[in-house]
């Protein structure tokens, strides 16, 4: 089973974007993601073909697609074009982001039922802090 790994940023010159912060930056940094990842990690990837992504990054872009009302096409455009919606669901600025279909995949496999589950634990974190 093989999954991507995202988030290494390129090597660039200058501090391009330092220091810019988002409620979208201070969300992702108050939730425990630990036990929601555990619980996501049924999520299988086939032996064949691209890398699959992982469960928790498109988890969270789900996230935003219901927060922000987006189709799964419009959330692919927003991962492209948003900087804010890179860093919280962890893609770095210089790699490739999933497309629509990969959504479409992750609810057939269940995503749906895994993410009111997850969405239950977001809020209990988020009552504990």
């Amino acid at each position: 089973m093989s999954r991507r790994r995202i988030g290494q940023e390129a090597l660039a010159f200058g501090n391009a974007g330092a220091g810019r912060r988002s409620t979208l930056d201070d969300l992702r940094d108050l939730i425990d993601w630990g036990p929601i990842e555990r619980r996501l990690a049924v999520v299988s990837s086939s032996a064949k073909g691209e890398p699959a992504w992982p469960p928790l990054a498109l988890f969270k872009a789900m996230l935003l697609a219901m927060s922000y009302d987006l189709s799964d096409v419009t959330l692919v455009e927003a991962l492209d074009d948003r900087a804010s919606f890179r860093r919280y669901c962890g893609l770095s600025t210089s790699e490739a982001t999933p497309e629509r279909t990969t959504f479409v995949r992750l609810r057939k496999a269940g995503g749906n039922s895994a993410k009111g589950a997850v969405t239950q634990n977001s809020r209990l974190a988020l009552n504990d802090r």
